[in-house]
């Protein structure tokens, strides 16, 4: 017998045994996750088997990685999605926000850079680790680009951490500068930065702008989110597309009295998608200041809530589509645009379908900005609050329907006994409910003290959707029970509604959430002080939530149809529910849990996301659960334990025939940790 046949014997005997189980794996080329969302689609999708229903409850850690060093404390709030190219993952993490590259094997570190920003970095308006990175390589050079807290875009050597001398400035550019725009009030504490990643496209680097959360800047007159790109070899600023628009340019004559002028934010502070072979950039525009009152901006106010389609050259404008006409309820765009191509009725469409908080997704024909299915201008609600502009009509999509609660009524109360049932219609008596755009009131004692909606956590937050380029659905996370109440506060004695809403400090807006509004975090539930002055009030009963289950949801929407297929409740019932001593005898269907900041994974027949809150059951300790659905059915077919709720989106990768799942954890007292997932080696 030759050498030559003794090989083959041999690897025909190999490959016999891998194939012999289920639960075995065939070998598998390598894939990478080489962008924030594992394409410039936005797909977060990988057309990866080897972890399937059969074997996904056998998943085992593979590594895990602390961030507690990278920082000068703890990170309570890691929203990372690491990529992963060629055998290393790459990553933000810490407090400071450093970058790591691991073996993507092992976890092993191999190398890190941080930077160190001082005063800047303590003003920073979006601090911590942020959500990731981004790659680029002409096939010699590899780079890894990523936006500090400070706002300084920085370009690291992929195979060092090094700086890259030849761009911006020894490897970094002062984002503050060269903005179209003077950062006010200064270069070190102007307020705007960015916790998305950059990304780039071919070499063109994006880049887009947040501001400070909590609902409402210091003044109406904040910076603009400008969007801007630049070269990734040199780090020269190509263009920038201005949000508000400058006297002169498309879209400032929906600004009236002059109001393009002082008004701010209006940015993409979530991530942006690239059609490369249209040459085409998709922007999801935010809402303009202040999020809850919009008096000194009357009019329909372009970019807005819109999304934007550019030229990736120029940055001018091919289309654009304002999903909301004057934004006063925190609706802003909160999530990466999906392309891709789909067949309706017979037609081949190529397609951009953006999920939102309102729990619409918006689907266009991403070449020329048309509705794929009529989305008409329908008639809402108009507010009485003293100096407020209300546009009379807002675009509402015909199809597919919302996948997920967007307004707030009777019907939507909890209902598990006539007695709570009853508490929480006492509760609803000193607030206002209505449909979806149901505008904000004036607070008044004893009511109404504010407009229950839906903003500005519910629906599709920053993680976004996902979807199967195949199947041609998008598989999407909503927050089903983000409930909030918006109220404007009155003035105090002595001034006019008109000096106090219209305040250079902007409106002062107080919000109250319901139960499990920390997602990631088991702690108490806070006191919030609503409008109208009257103390201290939870939007529960009994320290159960006001809605009735699911609290939370994952849909998956077919494009060709515009149907949703599917609707599954996410997550186990939270433990202050299915413990309750209301609620005990009852048999309580699955509930999901409330959170908003929860992503989805695709593979070839999983959709992959993890719980929100910790739970503790018979069968698992404390933490949270790693879930697997069938992305056909959507039935749950496996979960793995993880010692804290995922916080940042899950990806995945094979390398060596071995596939991988890494998600970031954190929350409560359980501090950032990047965990790594495989089939264990004797059954992969």
């Amino acid at each position: 017998m030759t050498h030559r046949t003794t090989a083959l014997i041999r690897a025909a005997l190999s490959a016999a045994l891998l194939l012999s189980a289920g639960t075995l794996r065939a070998a598998i080329p390598d894939v990478d996750w080489p962008t924030y969302t594992g394409d410039l689609a936005g797909s977060r999708y990988k057309p990866l088997d080897q972890i399937n229903a059969g074997n996904f409850n056998q998943l085992e850690v593979a590594w895990r990685f602390k961030t507690d060093a990278i920082g000068n404390r703890p990170e309570y709030k890691l929203e990372g999605t690491p990529l992963e190219v060629g055998g290393v993952l790459y990553a933000t993490a810490g407090t400071r926000r450093g970058v790591i590259a691991l073996d993507a094997v092992t976890g092993e570190l191999l190398w890190m850079h941080g930077e160190h920003e001082g005063a800047r970095g303590a003003a920073a308006p979006r601090q911590l680790s942020g959500r990731g990175l981004a790659y680029w390589t002409d096939g010699k050079e590899k780079r890894i680009l990523y936006v500090t807290p400070g706002y300084r875009l920085i370009a690291l050597d992929a195979a060092t951490g090094q700086p890259v001398p030849g761009f911006g400035t020894d490897g970094a550019i002062d984002l503050k500068a060269d903005f179209d725009q003077d950062v006010r009030p200064d270069l070190v504490t102007g307020e705007v930065g960015l916790h998305s990643a950059p990304v780039v496209a071919g070499n063109t680097v994006l880049v887009g702008a947040a501001f400070r959360e909590g609902f409402t800047p210091a003044k109406m007159h904040n910076n603009i989110g400008y969007v801007r790109a630049f070269d990734v070899r040199t780090g020269k600023r190509l263009w920038a597309f201005h949000t508000i628009p400058k006297k002169g340019e498309f879209g400032y004559d929906t600004w009236l009295n002059g109001s393009a002028e002082t008004t701010g934010n209006t940015a993409v502070w979530t991530q942006m998608t690239v059609d490369e072979a249209s040459n085409t950039a998709y922007l999801p525009v935010e809402s303009p200041t202040s999020d809850f009152y919009g008096g000194q901006r009357p009019g329909n106010g372009l970019f807005g809530n819109t999304l934007v389609a550019v030229d990736l050259t120029t940055g001018q404008r091919k289309w654009h589509f304002q999903e909301i006409h004057h934004e006063i309820w925190d609706y802003d765009n909160s999530s990466a645009p999906l392309l891709m191509d789909i067949n309706v009725s017979g037609k081949p469409i190529k397609a951009v379908a953006l999920p939102s908080k309102q729990g619409f997704l918006y689907v266009f024909d991403r070449l020329t900005g048309k509705p794929v299915w009529p989305i008409p201008e329908v008639k809402v609600p108009k507010g009485d609050v003293p100096g407020e502009w209300y546009a009379p009509t807002q675009p509402i999509p015909t199809k597919p329907k919302a996948y997920t609660r967007n307004g707030v009524s009777v019907d939507d109360l909890i209902d598990f006994t006539p007695e709570l049932r009853q508490k929480a219609l006492e509760i609803v008596k000193n607030y206002k409910m209505g449909p979806v755009y149901t505008p904000p009131v004036v607070s008044t004692a004893p009511g109404p003290l504010g407009t229950l909606n839906m903003s500005p956590n519910g629906g599709t937050n920053w993680p976004g959707g996902s979807f199967d380029p195949e199947t041609h659905t998008v598989y999407v996370y909503a927050c089903n029970s983000c409930l909030n109440s918006s109220g404007l506060q009155r003035p105090p004695a002595g001034m006019s509604d008109i000096d106090w809403v219209v305040g250079e400090a902007g409106v002062p807006v107080t919000m109250i959430r319901g139960p499990g509004e920390n997602a990631g975090a088991d702690a108490p539930l806070p006191k919030t002080k609503p409008g109208g002055g009257d103390g201290y009030r939870r939007l529960s009963v009994d320290g159960l939530p006001l809605q009735k289950p699911p609290y939370a949801t994952i849909s998956a929407i077919n494009l060709d149809s515009g149907d949703i297929i599917w609707q599954i409740a996410h997550g186990e019932t939270p433990d202050y529910v299915r413990n309750h001593p209301a609620l005990k005898g009852l048999s309580i269907p699955r509930t999901g849990q409330t959170g908003y900041g929860i992503g989805t994974l695709v593979t070839k027949s999983l959709v992959v996301a993890g719980d929100g809150m910790v739970t503790t059951t018979a069968d698992h300790p404390r933490g949270a659960m790693l879930r697997a659905y069938d992305k056909a059915t959507g039935k749950e077919v496996g979960a793995v334990w993880m010692p804290a709720p995922q916080s940042g989106s899950p990806m995945t990768y094979s390398v060596g025939g071995k596939q991988y799942l890494v998600v970031a954890v954190s929350g409560g007292a359980y501090s950032g940790e990047y965990i790594a997932y495989a089939l264990p080696s004797s059954g992969q």
